[in-house]
């Protein structure tokens, strides 16, 4: 690295990103945050110029979108500064006092159970073509699979056993690309209900169609849900987003991303009293994320069902009589 008395923020900033061991997707990110809200401000000071006094002014006069993307600058120059700390480039961090903004937890806003029912129905009835009805195998299965999009989209047919009735999840689509990873950086094997085995089965049918047709295609799609086009796997959200959006606005649902599929199987398996320790296992979360995430509806549907449980142990008990 450059003498610590002429590097610049901006030239410690491009080290520190480089050297992190992060996948290439995250690296964007973070590289994109740095550039936007803190290069302008600091890229040309020296690092041992920049103070807290210095980090409160570009806060207070940076336009900030939300208050989830302020609280993540934030922490991602506290971070580089703890580096450059640890670097000895500096003596201490002065993003250290400043506290970060509380998070803002996102909305959760899945669908009943009757309306994943309409949309899927509603799909399979109006995408005829092969090309374009792989898209309502797709969101069956998103809806029973709990399945996070880019998993879905990078899921390969020698990763399910239809016999058992699994799906080994190992990989995702990160910005174009199949990643060898989740997003948690753990592989899970996810049980398949007869909703999520019907997808599986008709999108086998739906490629077998495709093939037929399109007689230069000598060998079918390793991937589960192949889109129309030359794409081999569906390689950005756009692509299925923009069949949801069809099909919510048809039945007149209030439109809502896609990814709230996996909350609509997460909520109707909390519905029906499943233990919490197997959904959280199905979702590649942990019980932590999950109760915090869903307290709502666990909450909601499980109060009776407690109550009810001592119902069923008071058969037999004698009413004490006024």
């Amino acid at each position: 690295m450059p003498n610590s008395l002429v590097m610049t923020f901006g030239e410690y900033a491009q080290a520190w990103i480089n050297s992190l061991e992060i996948v290439p997707g995250t690296r964007r990110n973070y590289r994109a945050t740095i550039n936007t809200y803190w290069m302008p401000w600091l890229g040309q000071l020296p690092i041992t110029a920049i103070t807290t006094m210095v980090l409160r002014r570009t806060i207070s006069e940076t336009v900030w979108e939300t208050q989830s993307i302020k609280r993540e600058s934030i922490a991602r120059v506290s971070s580089l500064l703890k580096a450059a700390v640890q670097d000895e480039l500096i003596d201490r961090n002065p993003a250290a006092p400043i506290k970060l903004p509380k998070r803002v937890k996102k909305q959760v806003d899945p669908f009943s159970a009757s309306e994943a029912a309409s949309i899927i129905a509603w799909m399979y009835a109006n995408f005829k073509k092969p090309g374009v009805q792989i898209f309502a195998a797709y969101f069956e299965f998103a809806f029973y699979s709990g399945m996070r999009t880019g998993e879905i989209a990078a899921l390969r047919w020698d990763e399910i056993d239809m016999e058992t009735r699994v799906a080994h999840v190992c990989r995702i689509v990160v910005d174009g690309v199949v990643e060898e990873r989740t997003k948690t950086k753990y592989a899970r094997t996810v049980m398949l209900n007869s909703r999520a085995i019907n997808a599986l089965e008709r999108a086998k049918v739906i490629a077998k169609e495709r093939s037929v047709q399109r007689r230069r295609i000598k060998n079918e799609s390793q991937y589960v849900f192949p889109p129309s086009g030359g794409n081999e796997f569906i390689c950005r959200p756009s692509q299925t987003s923009h069949q949801f959006a069809k099909a919510l606005t048809a039945l007149k649902l209030r439109p809502r991303p896609q990814y709230n599929c996996r909350h609509t199987y997460a909520t109707m398996c909390l519905m029906a009293g499943m233990n919490t320790a197997f959904i959280a296992g199905q979702l590649g979360h942990s019980i932590q994320v999950l109760l915090t995430t869903y307290a709502k509806w666990l909450s909601s549907t499980s109060d009776w069902s407690e109550v009810g449980k001592l119902e069923q142990s008071l058969i037999g008990t004698e009413l004490v009589q006024a």
